[in-house]
């Protein structure tokens, strides 16, 4: 289908997060991202310098989206009166059920090889990810929910942990894939043992 609604500019971030979503980073050429777009394939250099950095800027549309989605959900478990910890575990099913609901997308964002600077924008999603649950973690260990902790390096190590745990399921050439719920359900059980919760379960 071809992008017939908003700016040129808008157009073209959404062709190729359209083709990326289908069939991966390497598979994307220039020429399809403007027929996509509905424009000459010339057209993406007077307003990107590269594909490269076309696809920063779609790194950075969908990554913003993720941690919205992320945010909210740790908001709405707030909302309820649920301890801190409930909020870094909701934050990180959140991040699952979501990568393992669209997995071409998420193995792109995640794990699959890319231009340098393409990988740059996937480590500071990797870096505002850690903040989010960094800053959840120290208000648990503030409230005495769990042990005293350095906060951002139990984040970094559940951002890795998870990331690790989603690749194999994601990655397009998986044969065998795991029930999404099912293992949304264990990485829950994992997180709360990893921070140290009293109230993890089997």
């Amino acid at each position: 289908m071809v992008a017939t609604t908003g700016t040129t500019r808008e157009r073209l971030i959404a062709a190729a997060q359209a083709l990326l979503q289908e069939g991966g980073y390497g598979t994307v050429s220039v020429a399809g991202i403007g027929a996509r777009a509905g424009v000459a394939a010339s057209a993406m250099y007077r307003h990107f310098p590269s594909k490269a950095e076309l696809f920063v800027e779609v790194f950075r549309s969908v990554c913003g989206r993720e941690i919205a989605a992320m945010e909210r959900a740790a908001e709405a478990v707030a909302a309820t009166g649920a301890p801190g910890v409930a909020r870094v575990e909701e934050t990180l099913a959140v991040f699952a059920t979501r990568a393992l609901a669209n997995p071409r997308l998420a193995w792109a964002l995640l794990a699959e090889p890319v231009d340098p600077l393409v990988d740059a924008e996937r480590l500071a999603y990797r870096q505002t990810y850690r903040a989010l649950l960094s800053g959840l973690l120290a208000e648990a260990v503030a409230a005495g929910e769990i042990p005293a902790q350095d906060p951002d390096l139990t984040a970094a190590a559940l951002v890795g942990a998870v990331g690790e745990a989603l690749v194999g399921p994601l990655a397009p050439a998986a044969e065998d894939r795991p029930d999404p719920a099912a293992l949304v359900a264990a990485l829950r059980v994992f997180a709360r043992r990893a921070v140290g919760s009293a109230t993890a379960t089997a």
